[in-house]
């Protein structure tokens, strides 16, 4: 599903509720039916860590940004839960690059970043967005404009494309295919890149990229 570059920006912890959950800001434990112990005045309460979990029911529904409910069938969480399966690819090829000592690496974290000013976007449908929202989840084209600049400064690299390529080339390389493939469910102008960086990988670890031979008859 492609979405617009004019519509995402630094989402805020609480945007996607597939993803993530909120929390509210001074939340305290339950008190207990036998009361609570006193501070002392001169000691400082320990922070708590934040709950992943709701304990409201879902019945089937989540919400959006916004408030609205909606079926967890609906399109909106399906786009959402395909850009957190390709930012958790793009984690793990950055991991396997990252052990190979890529420079690439910041690229992918900057990507997954991306990722989640898309997801901010997604959750928040224009049909109960506010003005409020759609200005804390807009952002502009100019990731868009750094991909494409990436994607020419590597593609000037590689030697060129005269067969089919297979998704090989090392682990680097391959779990940058596998990213692509994923990407494809999600935003396709995206996975321009990620082949691109695949091949980019192959090249720079001396691995071999297997091409598709057609069976004998």
């Amino acid at each position: 599903m492609s979405f617009s570059p004019s519509r995402c920006h630094s989402p805020p912890h609480d945007v996607i509720p597939s993803l993530t959950v909120s929390f509210p800001p001074h939340a305290v434990p339950p008190v207990s039916p036998h009361g609570s112990c006193p501070r002392s005045p001169d000691r400082a309460a320990p922070e708590r860590a934040p709950r992943i979990y709701t304990r409201t029911g879902d019945s089937g529904f989540s919400s959006t940004f916004t408030g609205e409910r909606r079926p967890k069938g609906d399109r909106i969480f399906e786009a959402l839960g395909a850009t957190d399966e390709l930012s958790s690819a793009i984690g793990l090829a950055g991991e396997f690059s990252s052990e190979k000592g890529h420079t690439f690496v910041d690229q992918l974290h900057k990507v997954q970043c991306m990722l989640q000013d898309v997801g901010s976007n997604l959750a928040t449908p224009l049909s109960s967005a506010r003005e409020a929202h759609r200005k804390r989840t807009s952002f502009s084209e100019k990731p868009v404009l750094e991909l494409e600049q990436w994607i020419d400064n590597y593609s000037e690299q590689l030697p060129p494309l005269r067969a089919f390529i297979l998704p090989s080339g090392g682990k680097s390389s391959a779990a940058l295919h596998f990213s692509r493939a994923v990407c494809r469910r999600a935003e396709r102008w995206l996975s321009d890149y990620l082949f691109v960086l695949a091949r980019y990988a192959a090249m720079k670890e001396g691995k071999e990229e297997k091409i598709y031979v057609k069976p004998e008859p």
